[in-house]
């Protein structure tokens, strides 16, 4: 067995590893290279953060991630760029099949988002900064230093404020985390993994490590006999001979959302009649969690402590959707499925299942959760507005929502996987004519049926159906980004000022 220490923190951006909780105060950054000699200037000095533990804890941090363009302009060979994902490659809204299948149509389109919604708007790289409250500004200023003004242009300074572990409607927030297997204890055969797990393969997460299929992702491999600078980068496990540009690096999601939050609550009220308890039961019901975070359902998974059980359980003693509904955010979010339509307990159960005995109709609707995680480490904006506040007729009206941040080693199959299949599919888990409540949009189908309905089953009687939800969160932004390992990030600013490309 490995132990944890054998991981190359020191060459990851911390990020991967650290929510950076409790420094509260962030500025994103999104920029334009407009010197790239002098970017890279920057770049070589750049106290950028790894994921090696410190005690005590640092009092500021800074990461880094860079658009494909971005990459592009410092020089990357296209040879190399050609190692990415076609997702990474293409962008966020880089087709309108894609933007479709992330639901990002009618008032979610990028015609109307504030940044990143045509090429020409897509940000060469994005900073992150964190500090303690109240260090950001000095922070900004030390990390800006020389080079940095003459080497890019802002475009803009995404909104961040922090208020408490909570998302703008409230709710506790990142409670439902993957748990990153560093020690790779866990066996990624699928004759082993039956069960639901909340542990996940390094690979799922950071590039150039097995994934959850036991296999390596595609990224980025460089020849060092044809690029000697590529002799810094780390080798490439399942290719020695290979450099591996992509390894201890990962990609990076953003999207900005924009929360009504005002419109959520006075919604609810008017459908609840005005009964607080009524309000905040069906607003459970669409989150799938109470608002203190506790969990709807009350089986937690077998063998692992309830120490947290915030994040232990699984659906598998509700199928029907009786405590938690079926259509419910955290439902959609993370199923908590296994390999198998439910855990079998040995080799003549798993092989009857295998061969489609023996189960309900309703257990093969949803894939395996393990292949479909996101590592999340976003910001909320906007100030707070308590439910009790934003049921008021002149509740105080401001930008608030969240700064939507997910790692991932495979955009295609776990973040537009799990907006596409799960979020937006109006027909997840055999639900009918509604998308997620909280994140769904309320375009109707081509067909002409609608999704604005919310279906929450009543086990003492009828299905009880919230019609004409509106629409309460709204996407505002966003773009694919690449998060280097160290390494790949000397190698970027070691790239010759002949392979850089316009503008210089």
């Amino acid at each position: 067995m490995k132990e944890s220490s054998d991981f190359e923190f020191d060459d990851l951006q911390g990020l991967l590893r650290f929510g950076y909780g409790k420094l509260t105060d962030t500025s994103f950054l999104l920029l334009n290279i407009v010197n790239a000699d002098l970017a890279k200037k920057w770049l070589e000095t750049a106290p950028i953060s790894s994921a090696v533990t410190q005690d005590p804890p640092p009092e500021t941090a800074l990461q880094i991630a860079f658009s494909v363009e971005g990459l592009r302009v410092l020089g990357l060979e296209e040879s190399v760029v050609e190692g990415f994902s076609d997702e990474f490659i293409v962008g966020m809204a880089g087709d309108e099949s894609r933007s479709r299948r992330l639901g990002d149509i009618g008032s979610n389109a990028p015609q109307q988002w504030k940044w990143g919604g045509n090429a020409a708007q897509v940000p060469h790289v994005l900073l992150l900064l964190y500090a303690t409250e109240g260090g950001i500004g000095a922070w900004q200023k030390t990390i800006e230093g020389e080079h940095f003004s003459n080497a890019f242009e802002l475009l803009q300074e995404l909104p961040t404020l922090y208020i408490g572990d909570i998302e703008p409607f409230g709710f506790p927030d990142s409670i439902s985390q993957p748990t990153v297997d560093w020690m790779q204890r866990q066996s990624t055969d699928t004759h082993e993994r039956d069960r639901y797990s909340n542990l996940l393969a390094p690979g799922e997460i950071v590039l150039g490590y097995r994934n959850e299929y036991g296999q390596y992702t595609a990224r980025p491999l460089i020849d060092p006999r044809k690029d000697k600078l590529a002799t810094m980068l780390p080798g490439a496990e399942d290719d020695p001979p290979l450099k591996d540009f992509g390894r201890n690096g990962t990609y990076l999601v953003l999207r900005q959302l924009g929360q009504d939050v005002p419109g959520f609550w006075q919604f609810l009220d008017q459908v609840a009649d005005h009964i607080p308890e009524k309000r905040e039961q069906l607003a459970a019901a669409m989150v799938g969690r109470e608002l203190d975070g506790t969990p709807l359902v009350p089986a937690h998974i077998p063998g692992i402590s309830r120490k947290e059980y915030e994040n232990d359980f699984t659906y598998e003693q509700d199928p029907k959707g009786n405590y938690c509904p079926l259509g419910a955010h955290v439902r959609r979010s993370n199923p908590r499925t296994g390999d198998l339509p439910t855990s079998a307990c040995g080799p003549v159960d798993r092989l009857i299942k295998i061969l489609g005995f023996g189960q309900r109709p309703d257990e093969d609707l949803v894939a395996s959760s393990r292949f479909h995680r996101l590592l999340r480490r976003g910001r909320t904006y906007g100030p707070a507005l308590a439910p009790k506040d934003a049921v008021e007729r002149h509740a105080p009206v401001a930008e608030r929502g969240i700064q939507f941040i997910c790692l991932v080693g495979n955009i295609s199959r776990q973040f537009e996987f799990v907006q596409n299949a799960w979020t937006m599919n109006s027909k997840f888990d055999g639900v009918q004519d509604e998308k997620d409540p909280m994140l769904g949009n309320r375009e109707p189908l081509m067909s002409g049926e609608s999704t604005d309905h919310f279906n929450s089953p009543d086990p003492a009687g009828p299905m009880r159906t919230t019609c004409h939800l509106p629409q309460f969160v709204t996407t505002l932004g966003g773009g694919y980004f690449f998060m280097p390992g160290l390494r790949a990030l000397k190698y970027i600013s070691a790239l010759p000022a002949n392979r850089t490309g316009s503008p210089s």
